[in-house]
């Protein structure tokens, strides 16, 4: 899939945001915990990466009723839907100078169009040594997904199927989405919103 950025100046996908709040001293430990001078960006990216997906419990996974949004209560609480981990990740990430956005996937709530649709979140990671953006997702994997990091290859949680009205949005925004953080910010109950009211478009 061809990527499209939102904006083509690159500091807008490092910014530190009520969201991405990186400058937390919460976020600020973990970053000193994960992160040396003697990694490269590409270490950095999948160490964030594999942090998120596998520290950051998956609400629904957990059936935890907890809704987390900004960055530092994603990792304080250590759960949140795929929304809060990507707020998570690019925290991360941004701080270490590594340009990071927001992509979009319309999917299946669960397993057939009946049951409904829903925004899911991801990122993408713009690595210079590389010239390029890669999207990771950093869901979480359970059975049935096999999520990945990888630079050459997309190993997503989902792949979408157009014959069932699902779609990948090629825009790579800067910005958490408004339809995303509306819903977690609008609810106090994280079963009962991602059964009930996720977004089904952008």
């Amino acid at each position: 899939m061809n990527m499209v950025c939102e904006s083509e100046e690159m500091s807008v996908y490092l910014l530190d945001s009520n969201e991405v709040n990186y400058s937390q001293s919460i976020i600020q430990d973990k970053i000193a915990e994960l992160f040396d001078r003697s990694q490269t960006e590409v270490e950095k990216a999948k160490i964030a990466y594999e942090f998120v997906r596998d520290e950051i419990h998956h609400s629904w996974d957990i059936q935890g009723t907890r809704v987390t949004c900004e960055a530092s209560d994603t990792l304080a609480y250590k759960e949140g839907i795929c929304y809060a981990k990507s707020h998570l990740l690019a925290a991360l990430l941004r701080s270490q100078n590594i340009p990071t956005g927001f992509c979009y996937q319309r999917l299946m709530l669960f397993d057939t169009p009946e049951k409904g649709y829903c925004i899911h979140a991801l990122n993408a990671i713009f690595l210079k040594m590389l010239n390029k953006w890669i999207r990771v997702d950093a869901r979480g994997n359970k059975k049935g997904i096999d999520a990945q990091f990888s630079t050459t290859k997309e190993l997503l949680a989902f792949r979408t199927d157009e014959d069932k009205d699902e779609k990948d949005y090629p825009l790579i925004y800067a910005k958490p989405h408004p339809e995303t953080l509306a819903v977690l910010k609008e609810h106090t109950d994280a079963v009962e919103m991602y059964k009930h009211h996720l977004p089904e478009y952008l």
